[in-house]
């Protein structure tokens, strides 16, 4: 039996986290996973633009993937449903790229957003929270994981 794609939001944190110890083994794996066909990844112009900025290893990475990877705009739609989440107390104006980066993926109907940010993005408390303004919004839930929590989709 064939499994559909899942579309998923990677982060910049994911591609950051290729090269970071704590990170490696997950971030590898979900990368390959995605050259695998089993996820697709969608990227927001936000996060090429973070890249972009980046060292050349992680420019490398971003250039090597993106054949694998949807690139979307962030929207006016993505923006306002951000702003909500700031004006809802989610997370402080501080961290409106991290409640940017829930709402382009919310926007763009990815199935789920994957980032290493335990702080802002995959947190507990901050979950529901997210996907409370997504409904009073008129948006659908969207699953907010670690990209380990990710990798055994499609296998059965």
């Amino acid at each position: 039996m064939s499994h559909r794609i899942l579309r998923v939001y990677a982060d910049t944190s994911v591609f950051a986290g290729v090269f970071d110890a704590e990170f490696e083994f997950g971030s590898k794996l979900f990368f390959d996973r995605v050259t695998a066909g089993v996820i697709r990844i969608v990227i927001s112009t936000s996060v090429e633009e973070e890249l972009n900025r980046g060292p050349e290893h992680l420019r490398h990475l971003y250039a090597e993937m993106m054949d694998e990877a949807e690139l979307v705009e962030t929207s006016p739609e993505a923006r306002s449903l951000s702003a909500a989440y700031l004006s809802h107390g989610v997370v402080s104006p501080r961290y409106a790229v991290d409640a940017l980066h829930v709402a382009i993926a919310t926007t763009a109907g990815c199935a789920a957003i994957v980032s290493w940010n335990f702080r802002h993005i995959v947190s507990f408390h901050r979950i529901p929270l997210y996907n409370a303004v997504n409904a009073l919004n008129g948006y659908n839930p969207i699953a907010i994981h670690s990209p380990l929590e990710v990798l055994e989709y499609g296998e059965g």
